[in-house]
This record gives structure tokens, sequence and C-alpha cells, in this order.
């Protein structure tokens, strides 16, 4: 196996770019390995595999996407504990050969690493990939011999998706709609944790007990890049929380520079439609591909606050109670609101590093665009084109598929024919100011105006 390529980073938490139907293990959704010969294997309780093997060659290749258990306090700990049981103790691998920095994505921390050992003779590696979050931790393995999988794992990774374990199950829905957005069935969501969510103008507001958090919709202004992190805070600041009140003591900027850096501010605050006296805290985590937001946390006092996310410090992790509330930016779907066109698009591509040189070993690239256009009576046209390869040998596919859609609840809907099944997607609407994002089994669609 002397030019056997790895992916480092694999995970993208991003859209699946394959035309097979994609399949959930406890907390994660993926494309199976599309190859004729990949057996599938579930082992209770424990985790879900795919091997192949080839006679001839004596090449093979695993997966096993493990079942989530308990984190052990963060990506940190989780990752040792993995690495420790997953790969030290299956295969004897004496040291990593290469790892990742940690990356952050919606609420997870994904750290991976690449380490070898000799198996009947042979030269083999394994790349273990660790998400942490809610509370949880996910681990993927795949062992190999042989570089003749490398297209295998680099599709199977590229449709990886992690669910939200917190937030995934809201228990009722009301139609109380806000003035100047009624257009939409749904504007509220009561979550079986106990927070509540209201569509509002300029955010999102969740709400339990005494304590509100805003989320923030984009806005041009406070979002506008500034290289010094607290000079960009205080003008968030500034435009999107001290026009709501009317004087401000004990305030402080207090950002975390960092590859990920973190956006914190608070301070006591009088509110100006009731007088109070309030305790609120800006923050944002600028994840690395731009996906932050700006939210808002409103409790009666400093003490409150605390009590429900945590104190302030000054690492660049252990934010992921402040960061998952984001998420309850959730709404669900009735079939009149799905009229009109839907449309996503999706570009990226993945970098190969040699597992022994660590030399380039090439760069593979997607692009896809995927269409639902709804008409009447629950009618619906899909069409999904794709041009993804190595650089210098791209392919082109296209499929289209219609026929009628129907609804399971308010967060499910199922497709009489796609690629010649059915197919159901969980489904769920997120707010921007003055529009909604579609979205299907955690991909996102806009609605084409």
């Amino acid at each position: 196996m002397k030019k056997t390529i790895f992916l480092l980073c694999v995970l993208c938490f991003s859209v699946a770019i394959s035309f097979a139907q994609k399949e959930t293990y406890d907390l994660v959704t993926y494309t199976p390995p599309p190859r004729e010969g990949w057996k599938k294997e579930v082992k209770a309780n424990t985790y879900t595999s795919y091997t192949i093997t080839n006679n001839q060659t004596k090449s093979y290749c695993q997966l096993f996407i493990m079942l989530s258990t308990g984190s052990k306090g963060g990506i940190k700990q989780d990752f040792e504990s993995e690495w420790q049981n997953l790969v030290v103790n299956e295969y004897g691998v004496k040291e990593v050969f290469q790892e990742t920095e940690t990356i952050t994505e919606n609420g997870w921390q994904m750290k991976s690493a690449l380490g070898s050992f000799v198996f009947n003779n042979q030269n083999c590696a394994v790349l273990i990939s660790t998400m942490s979050g809610y509370n949880k931790v996910v681990s993927i393995v795949s062992v190999t011999n042989s570089e003749d999988y490398s297209s295998d794992l680099e599709n199977f990774f590229s449709s990886v998706e992690m669910g939200n374990p917190s937030i995934d199950f809201p228990m009722t829905q009301t139609t109380t709609a806000p003035p100047g957005n009624n257009k939409f069935a749904f504007n509220t969501t009561n979550f079986d944790d106990g927070w509540t969510s209201t569509v509002q103008e300029d955010w999102v507001e969740a709400a339990k007990g005494n304590i509100r958090v805003l989320i923030h919709y984009p806005n041009k202004q406070a979002d506008t890049y500034n290289s010094v992190l607290l000079d960009g805070l205080k003008n968030a600041w500034n435009t999107l929380v001290a026009p709501k009140y009317s004087s401000a003591i004990n305030i402080e900027f207090k950002p975390i520079n960092g590859w990920q850096s973190i956006e914190f501010a608070e301070a006591d605050l009088v509110e100006k439609l009731t007088g109070k006296t309030i305790y609120v805290v800006l923050f944002k985590m600028n994840y690395s591909n731009g996906s932050g937001k700006y939210l808002e946390f409103i409790t009666p006092n400093k003490r409150s606050f605390e009590e429900e996310f945590g104190a302030y410090h000054e690492s660049s992790y252990g934010w992921e109670k402040m960061e998952n509330m984001a998420n309850y930016n959730k709404f669900a779907v009735a079939a009149s609101d799905l009229q009109g066109k839907w449309t996503n698009d999706f570009s990226g591509a993945i970098q190969y590093v040699n597992a022994y040189t660590g030399y380039d070993a090439g760069m593979a690239t997607h692009a896809s665009a995927e269409n639902f256009q709804i008409g009447s009576g629950n009618t619906y046209n899909w069409d999904l084109g794709v041009a993804s390869g190595q650089v210098g040998n791209i392919k082109f596919q296209s499929v289209k598929s219609n026929g009628e859609f129907s609804m399971t609840g308010n967060w499910q809907i199922v497709f009489s024919d796609m690629e010649g099944k059915p197919r159901t997607y969980n489904a769920y609407f997120s707010c921007i100011k003055g529009l909604r994002i579609l979205w299907l089994d955690n991909r996102a669609f806009a609605k084409v105006q």
C-alpha cells in the first residue's frame, strides 16, 4: 500500500453529492457506498458497518458508523477516548500519523486522525473522525489496505450529515402569526424541552420561563466584516442591541480570538418598552464557513444567565449551550406553504494527501443544483444535476422525477417518486427577514421569487 491516499478533514456537514438514497443510523445521515460488492452489517447497540473485499488483489475496506455514546466533556476528552478504544485497542496502532485541527459546525466539534498498522503482512491505514456535541460523541472509522477505495470513501464522507438530538422532535405547533408575517401556517413552535420559539420581524424569539433569546436574522450592517474583532463586536452591539434600551451599566466587550473567534458582550440595561433593568449578553461563534449567528440573551440578572448557560470563560470551546440556541429557529411546514420553486446549489472541494509522505495528491471537486417545482394539487417536478470528480476529469450527471407529495404531520414530506422510489424527508422551515428557508434532511432550499 505504498500510495494509499486518505482524506483528512473529511466530514464537511454538507450536501450529499450522490444519486443514491440516504440512510440514517442514530445521529448520522449518509449515503451508503454505491459500488457493488459492499456488504452492510448492523450490530445491535454498537455500530453499522460496510465491508468490501477483492479476493484477487487481497484488498479490502471497512467503514464503521458507531452508535453515539455520552460525551466525556468535550472534543479533546472524547477524541482521546475514541482513539484509544476504537483504534489503538482494536488495531494496535502505536501513534497518530497525521491529525486535523478541531472544527466546529452546527453545535458539533470534529477531529480526525490517521494511523497505520500491519495485518497479514500488509500495510493498512485506519482513519477515525470523531464528532462531539449535545452531550454526545459519535465516531466513524474507516480501515483499508488499498487506495482502490479512495473514491468510495470520498463519496461516503461527503454525504455525512449530523443530526441534532436536542431539538429534533418538537411537540406541538400553533398558528399564532405576528403582525406582517401571516403567509405561513406555523409561526410558533413549542419544543419538548420547554423552549417556545416565535417568529418576529427582525429575529426569532426563543423563550423559557423568564429567559428570552433573540436569534437575530442576518443584518448587513451588523455582519460587516471587521479585521479587528473588538471593533466588529462593538458595531454589532450598537446595531442589534443598543437601540432597544435606554441606559447601560457594567458594559463589557470580551471577544476571544482564535481560528473560530467568539464575540461576547454583556451589560445591565434598561428596556425602553418595560422600564425594567435586565442583564443582556450578545454572543456569536464565528464558524469557519461563515454560518455564525448573533444571539441576544435576555435574563433578569447575571446569575440567572449563568445558571442556564454557564459563566464566561476565555477558552474557545465549551460554548455549546449558547451555540445550540441558534437551532431554535425551526418551524413546521404545511402543504400550502410549499407552492413555487425551491432550489439548492452546492459546490465544494476535498484535498487529498499521501498517507506516507504527506504530499499533495490531487483535489476532487463537486457542484450540484437541485430543484423542486411544487404545483397545485400537491404535484411536483424534481431535478438534480451534478458535476464531480478529480480536477481534470470532471463527470456530469442528471436525473429527474415527478409525482405527488403528501405530509406526514407537519415535519415530514413524502414524495411519491424519487428515482423510481417514494422517499420521505424530514422537513422544517428556518426564518430570515421576510423569507423562509426550507430544510429537507438538513439540506437548505431557498424559494425562487
